[in-house]
């Protein structure tokens, strides 16, 4: 028997175990450690884009968006509430919505949440209510008008869960899927930026933003420095044995390219090992009256001596 998802909604801010600003990283590890529950995830981005999107289809219920840069939980969305394969029960500040005996429906959510704007899907700070399965419903019919009483027993077909407008726009409208996360409370304590300054160190930055940011220096910085700024290390990576390389059919010019990275792609042994990590190479400034040294961020794309296009970043 497939185990009951218990599921509470939190508008502006998460949906049962998922909290929106999550990193990609955590809502894995989070999924690893909960197989019983979500035993098929797909991913799905776009491989020639490395600062897309990311959507993970956690079947059937739920569909979580991520951003593109920093790869934080930005959108929630859970479908298909009276599937039984797991049996959902959403629950509001404790209070049931929808079980397998009892559907949701636009009254129901009008009871629950108050009245809100009128329109085809119900609307409010943080969370709407889509009464269609893929959001294609009649967009003419959202430009007003109270619901007819068959429209009342609407059943709701998708929850959908997002950061809560900064605007107080009337109808509340969901961030752009493009936007970035705005900064909250479950990325405490995570790194927000490593800005690396070329034979001097790495300045760490991390939310909130007014914590006070460590410098790490070659040459200075210590083991026991590290460990009293950063605490205890999850794990010691080490350098795998590359004699075998030899080997390898590939050819010197790919050899160059390819010495000393790693494919994080999905699909791929390390995919989502390491948390991704905004970060910046910074030179020394051109002259001393230079107060914006040349800086090119993860994203940037940089010609290399032979003239190629190359893409700092790996989808990691």
């Amino acid at each position: 028997m497939a185990p009951l998802l218990d599921i509470d909604i939190r508008p502006g801010y998460g949906l049962g175990q998922f909290e929106l600003g999550s990193s990609l990283w955590a809502v894995l590890d989070l999924l690893t450690h909960h197989q019983h529950y979500f035993p098929q995830v797909d991913v799905k981005f776009d491989p020639d884009s490395p600062v897309s999107p990311v959507i993970l289809h956690l079947r059937p219920h739920f569909d979580l968006l991520f951003s593109g840069y920093h790869q934080r939980l930005h959108t929630i969305c859970l479908k298909k509430l009276q599937d039984p394969h797991p049996p959902v029960l959403l629950q509001y500040k404790q209070t049931p919505l929808s079980s397998q005996q009892q559907a949701l429906t636009r009254v129901g959510v009008s009871r629950a949440f108050g009245p809100t704007y009128a329109g085809e899907d119900l609307r409010y700070p943080g969370v709407w209510f889509s009464f269609e399965e893929d959001g294609r419903g009649d967009t003419s019919a959202r430009k007003g008008g109270s619901p007819n009483p068959e429209e009342k027993t609407q059943e709701v077909k998708r929850v959908i869960v997002s950061q809560k407008s900064v605007n107080d726009a009337p109808n509340d409208e969901p961030n752009d899927v493009l936007s970035e996360v705005r900064e909250c409370p479950v990325m405490r304590g995570d790194i927000s930026k490593a800005i690396v300054k070329v034979h001097d160190g790495v300045t760490l930055h991390f939310y909130p933003s007014t914590v006070e940011p460590v410098r790490i220096r070659i040459g200075e910085t210590t083991a026991q420095d590290l460990t009293c700024d950063l605490g205890p290390p999850m794990s010691i990576h080490y350098r795998e044995d590359d004699r075998m390389t030899i080997h390898s059919k590939s050819t010197k010019e790919n050899e160059e390219i390819n010495t000393g990275c790693m494919t994080h792609l999905p699909g791929t042994p390390l995919f989502q090992r390491y948390k991704r990590c905004p970060w910046a190479i910074e030179g020394d400034p051109e002259d001393d009256e230079d107060d914006t040294p040349p800086r090119k961020w993860y994203y940037d794309r940089v010609r290399s001596s032979r003239g190629r296009n190359i893409c700092c970043n790996k989808r990691c």
